[in-house]
């Protein structure tokens, strides 16, 4: 998928819920929550599907400061069928207090929708992040290749949250 045709899908998938920030019901933000201990590489271990990220491989969302304080969100990830890198660029800020792990993204001109921390460790090392319903689940970790152990503890805290787990898609890291 050119990246065209990538950004024209994305557009598509977050039309459908453009402009939605907070996070479904029942569904915390963490807090406090330290945004300069958030930026870095995280890498992609799950998620539910979406069109957007369909197919792809060696996903990556990493983060950084703007000079205007909102975050740099560079999404990349491989595609194996066409053999090549594709890579996204967003912004990111927070929709209320700074200390809270509530965030509304947006790859797409004016178009923000929720970017919601609802479970991290002490460390920073690992999280859980959900958009605006729970047809969006990210599980992200510091390291490509977490242990089992600990992504079963994901998927429990998931399912707790109401998730469909059985949906999760693995992603393949190198």
């Amino acid at each position: 998928m050119s990246l065209w045709k990538m950004v024209t899908a994305g557009a598509g998938a977050l039309l459908s819920v453009a402009c939605v920030t907070k996070p479904p019901a029942g569904i915390m933000p963490v807090s406090p929550f330290d945004s300069e201990r958030y930026l870095g590489r995280w890498y992609e271990i799950a998620r539910l599907d979406h069109r957007f990220e369909r197919g792809l491989e060696q996903v990556t969302a990493s983060y950084s400061k703007r000079q205007d304080g909102s975050i740099k969100v560079i999404n990349s990830g491989f595609n194996p069928r066409k053999q090549r890198w594709q890579e996204s660029e967003g912004k990111a800020r927070f929709t209320g207090a700074t200390d809270r792990g509530a965030l509304k993204v947006s790859f797409f001109g004016p178009f923000y929708a929720g970017y919601n921390v609802f479970v991290l460790d002490s460390d920073y090392q690992y999280a859980l992040v959900c958009g605006p319903n729970r047809d969006y689940l990210w599980m992200l970790s510091r390291s490509p290749h977490p242990s089992q152990a600990l992504k079963q503890e994901w998927v429990e805290k998931a399912r707790q949250a109401g998730f469909d787990t059985d949906k999760l898609i693995w992603v393949k890291q190198q």
